[in-house]
């Protein structure tokens, strides 16, 4: 294993230290993960839910809004469909709720058994057939042009919540198309998850219950400035900006001193500016002195003042000026542009607009929680806005867990201390395997039931499941494995493609990623199926574009999609000899690198930097998880207090005591058992250099923390 420690500017640390209050540690880490940008740090240091994306920079979500709105005002009959694994039932279980919260009873459906991934036909018909009128999908849909127009051929209007990656072509001639991943969409951030696309519907179906939805609103702001020099004079900058839901549909910006000659054609392109708008300022009363003081006072200005309302929300500020306000709330912080009062007033009239719309605080939990136990599950990066999603979200599942998910932990022994990767081991794969044996309505049932006893039952069969899953993994794992051998070498440790009847579809992913696990390249699986089908998944390594993969084999996919590191497929059994051929030589002409494994350090610490408090140090970095993997940092030259081998069945771990001087730390090295006395030696007295990661380790209601070793040398003398 070769470890990598990159050089990091200094200054550039320091900087950083002093612009955003944070230690020197902390700032080398950011530096050397390179989160520099204000906007990448932002989302580090805050957690606030006022830093989410609007939900309406997707350009269609207003029309989706609006066809939910006109259905629960007509009692339409409405479908949610979804996919069956942990990411699609928690997107089809918040869409549900989100839609009751307008007031509509929505069915759902997810593909059972070994039906397809994706909205089908036999779905569109079956619910024609009931007098269904709208179609929303969550998760799926940007690949199902033929069902699309099947529903619309039928009077079935469909809205697309999907996050997959639109392959070929354009998007399915849907009435509205929600997707980050659709070129000019209008998000600006691409990688949110299914449940991700299914939160940010439900935040804009809430602001849509309040008065603010489609109105035409204008903020105005007046404030002096002053220039310096010999020709020093007190001028006014006006500036005001238009929203329609919260995004600035344009801005007007002009300075002016009192008594100007120009006064009178400011104030008539001003007035058009505004006209027909409500007007919103902060502190009203100044605002018309300020403006009488510049235009006269022959002029009546109607405004609605939204201090008192701020005040209500944060009254430790209570008689604050908006300059003063942006410093306090960090406004402006982490932008790259200068700090504006405009920026401040239109932040705070966008907290203002949101809590009215429950969109912040306990308001959204049961949301937060779904949006995050998808985000997780689906391996979604942890940076941008994931980041407060997951964070929050996972928040709420330890503090108050929602229904379904408080009868899990209880089950699983978790309580109130619970982090992302506890969740990405111990309850997304649960909420997986129902799916993964072909019945993903056990999940959805312990999710959404409002019967204790029917979620309690849910827990069993989950449970149930998770162990049937583990075994038809185990079972044809036997299988799989030597086949994955043969490729390898057959490959010269290139690739692995594999493919076998005896391979249950719904465990392909599991076995991929498996493959990746144990032989360090990119692994398609391959199942077939008994209805002349074939379902594989990709899963990349060390950066192989799985995207290319498949674009180039795409002429004998019936269906594909996916993320980068991870995408799956379906096609005709009959085309698996000449599909595995031509991805066979893509993959051979592909760049694809065999590296030895390498781990990158974020921190090299002297010994007294190892006491208790680096807890809070990792905390600041969670939630880890994709793109944002567990802090590693290396010690040298570290004295053994003691070394134990340990294991429940087979003595394969090493157990380590560390003399940091102050403190003795606990250290774990999985599998790591055969390298005392033959890489290093306790009886020897070596001493070690350690690339490690701070864990807590929870034992008999106790927590406290230990290293986590990734690995260890003697440490060799100068």
């Amino acid at each position: 294993m070769r470890w990598i420690k990159s050089e990091i500017d200094q200054d550039l640390v320091r900087s950083m230290s002093r612009s955003y209050g944070v230690d020197l540690l902390t700032a080398s880490i950011l530096a050397r993960r390179k989160v520099t940008e204000p906007e990448q740090v932002l989302y580090f240091l805050e957690n606030d839910l006022r830093h989410l994306h609007n939900p309406f920079l997707f350009h269609a979500m207003e029309d989706a809004v609006d066809r939910i709105l006109l259905a629960a005002e007509e009692t339409e009959k409405v479908l949610v469909f979804g996919d069956s694994d942990t990411d699609g039932v928690t997107a089809t279980t918040l869409m549900v709720e989100a839609l009751a919260e307008v007031g509509l009873k929505a069915s759902f459906r997810v593909p059972r058994g070994e039906e397809p991934y994706g909205l089908s036909l036999a779905a569109v018909e079956d619910f024609a057939a009931e007098g269904g009128s709208l179609i929303i999908t969550v998760d799926c849909g940007i690949s199902n042009h033929e069902e699309v127009q099947k529903a619309a051929e039928l009077g079935i209007d469909v809205i697309l919540c999907d996050h997959h990656r639109l392959q070929t072509g354009k998007a399915p001639d849907a009435l509205a198309v929600i997707d980050p991943k659709v070129e000019g969409c209008g998000y600006p951030f691409r990688d949110l998850a299914g449940a991700g696309v299914a939160f940010k519907m439900a935040m804009a179906l809430r602001f849509a219950r309040t008065g603010l939805y489609k109105q035409s609103v204008a903020l105005l702001s007046i404030r002096a400035t002053e220039t310096k020099g010999e020709t020093a004079s007190k001028k006014y900058e006006i500036q005001a900006l238009r929203l329609h839901n919260l995004v600035p549909a344009g801005s007007f910006s002009e300075f002016l001193e009192p008594g100007s000659v120009r006064r009178g054609e400011v104030l008539e392109r001003l007035a058009a500016f505004l006209v027909g708008r409500s007007l919103f300022v902060y502190d009203d009363a100044q605002t018309k002195r300020d403006f009488t003081l510049v235009f006269g006072g022959n002029v009546d200005l109607e405004t609605y003042d939204i201090q008192p309302d701020i005040t209500a929300i944060f009254p430790e500020l209570t008689g604050s000026n908006l300059a003063m306000l942006g410093k306090e709330l960090h406004i402006g912080r982490y932008s790259s542009e200068p700090e504006r009062e405009m920026g401040v007033l239109e932040e705070l009239f966008s907290i203002l607009a949101r809590k009215k719309a429950g969109a912040f605080g306990a308001d959204s939990g049961d949301f937060l929680q779904l949006a995050a136990l998808g985000s997780i599950a689906d391996l979604m990066p942890l940076r941008d806005e994931n980041r407060i999603i997951v964070k929050r979200g996972v928040e709420a599942l330890a503090s108050s867990p929602r229904k379904g998910i408080k009868e899990l932990l209880k089950a699983l022994g978790l309580g109130r201390s619970l982090s992302a990767t506890d969740v990405a081991w111990q309850i997304t794969p649960l909420l997986n395997a129902a799916g993964r044996i072909g019945s993903p309505e056990i999940a959805l049932r312990l999710l959404m039931s409002e019967d204790q006893a029917e979620r309690n039952l849910a827990v069993e069969e989950i449970q149930k499941a998770n162990g049937e899953r583990k075994k038809m993994s185990a079972e044809v794992w036997e299988v799989v494995y030597p086949l994955a051998g043969e490729m390898f070498q057959k490959t010269q440790g290139r690739y692995i493609l594999v493919g076998s009847p005896l391979v249950k579809s719904g465990i392909t992913g599991l076995l991929a990623s498996r493959i990746v696990g144990v032989f360090k390249v990119p692994a398609i699986v391959v199942a077939f199926r008994e209805d002349g089908t074939a379902v594989g998944s990709v899963r990349s390594f060390n950066g192989f574009k799985i995207s290319s993969l498949l674009a180039a084999c795409s002429d004998f996919f019936i269906d594909y999609g996916g993320h980068d590191s991870a995408a799956g497929f379906s096609l005709r059994l009959s085309d698996w000899e000449v599909f595995s051929e031509k991805a066979k030589a893509y993959m051979d002409a592909a760049e694809i690198t065999i590296a030895e494994e390498t781990i990158v350090i974020d921190a090299e610490l002297p010994h007294s930097y190892l006491k208790p408090e680096l807890k809070k140090t990792c905390e600041f970095f969670e939630p880890f998880g994709e793109e944002n993997r567990s802090l590693v940092f290396l010690a040298r030259d570290v004295p053994m207090v003691d070394a134990q081998i340990v294991g429940k069945a087979a003595k394969s771990h090493l157990k380590l005591t560390l003399d940091f001087g102050q403190y003795k730390w606990p250290a774990l090295l999985w599998d790591g058992a055969e390298r005392l006395e033959r890489d290093f030696s306790f009886k020897a007295r070596d001493r070690l250099d350690l690339l490690f990661k701070v864990t807590t380790n929870r034992w008999n209601g106790e927590e406290k923390p230990q290293l986590e070793l990734y690995d260890l040398r003697r440490t060799c003398p100068d």
